[in-house]
């Protein structure tokens, strides 16, 4: 991509590493400071709606939504300017953070603006037999207890499959996630906006309010951060969607699948020209087989935190 457009460089780009998904460069010009994004295209099951996505961020940001400018798009990158803030840890964020976060949220979801791109998400793969048995062939360190987990797995597919979503399908981030967020000045800033689409309303509320009210597994849940979230998204003028399973099954769906794709590249076992390196995807598989099994199991408790 022909990155002219941002001024002269007044140094190399510089590789920021952390990403699950994608690669990330900062690069500084004489015209300011850039993040250069280059997107894993190649474990995509579909063609990436960028042309969407670079009308609804800049909808999102001309209407005051706290995130990166948007500047450019096209070639598999991805271009914002580059702000400043604090990390956001896996753990339960302040009462007013989550309150503003679902302020956000309900901003967001009130944007009226054109898309084009997928309105269904894929059916949940259901082929965990056969990559367990790969994995087993090809000598995987977590071939043991993905085997062990095939039967919860599949499990977890027909739940996404077939549980109800209550609606509305908004428009929306999608992905609002600790590591989706500053904390600039104590308040939320929100980044990584390339799995914006389209999705049920009660499965963005549940995934966000559940992201920030917990820690790095689901031992520590706060209610109160959970329901700051609702809060703000209610006081912004948004409704909320009635209370079920379909609050959590976007989150888990899309553990599974990102999980599913990290087994891929494993089994591969070749160092991919895109997307997170291979040391980080065994890390992916390894917290997927022993957090989603976790997750599935918790279901009941976790929609006792909607009453």
């Amino acid at each position: 991509m022909d990155l002219s457009h941002l001024g002269v460089p007044v140094g190399p780009m510089v590789r920021v590493h952390g990403g699950f998904a994608n690669r990330m460069w900062r690069l500084d010009t004489d015209q300011g400071s850039f993040a250069v994004k280059e997107l894993n295209l190649v474990d995509r099951r579909r063609t990436y709606p960028v042309d969407d996505v670079l009308r609804f961020e800049r909808a999102a940001f001309s209407a005051g939504i706290p995130m990166p400018e948007p500047i450019s798009a096209g070639d598999g990158m991805l271009v914002h300017r580059w702000v400043e803030g604090e990390k956001v840890p896996e753990e339960p964020v302040p009462p007013a953070y989550a309150f503003e976060v679902g302020d956000i949220l309900a901003r967001l979801h009130a944007l009226d603006v054109e898309w084009s791109g997928p309105s269904t998400e894929d059916p949940a793969a259901r082929d965990w037999p056969e990559l367990a048995a790969q994995a087993a062939a090809t000598g995987q360190p977590w071939a043991d207890e993905l085997a062990s987990h095939v039967a919860t797995l599949l499990a977890i597919a027909e739940y996404v499959d077939t549980c109800e979503r209550p609606g509305p399908v908004v428009l929306t981030h999608r992905d609002i996630q600790p590591w989706n967020l500053l904390a600039r000045d104590g308040r939320p800033v929100v980044l990584d906006w390339e799995l914006s689409g389209l999705v049920d309303l009660s499965g963005e509320l549940g995934s966000t309010a559940l992201s920030l009210a917990k820690g790095p597994g689901f031992d520590h849940i706060e209610p109160t951060i959970f329901r700051a979230l609702l809060d703000g998204y209610v006081a912004a003028g948004g409704t909320l969607p009635p209370a079920g399973a379909g609050w959590f099954v976007y989150m888990v769906g899309g553990w599974l699948g990102h999980t599913r794709s990290n087994v891929l590249r494993c089994l591969a076992g070749v160092e991919a020209s895109t997307g997170p390196d291979l040391a980080l995807s065994h890390e992916t598989v390894r917290n997927g087989l022993r957090g989603l099994p976790d997750l599935f199991g918790r279901l009941p408790e976790l929609e006792a935190l909607l009453r």
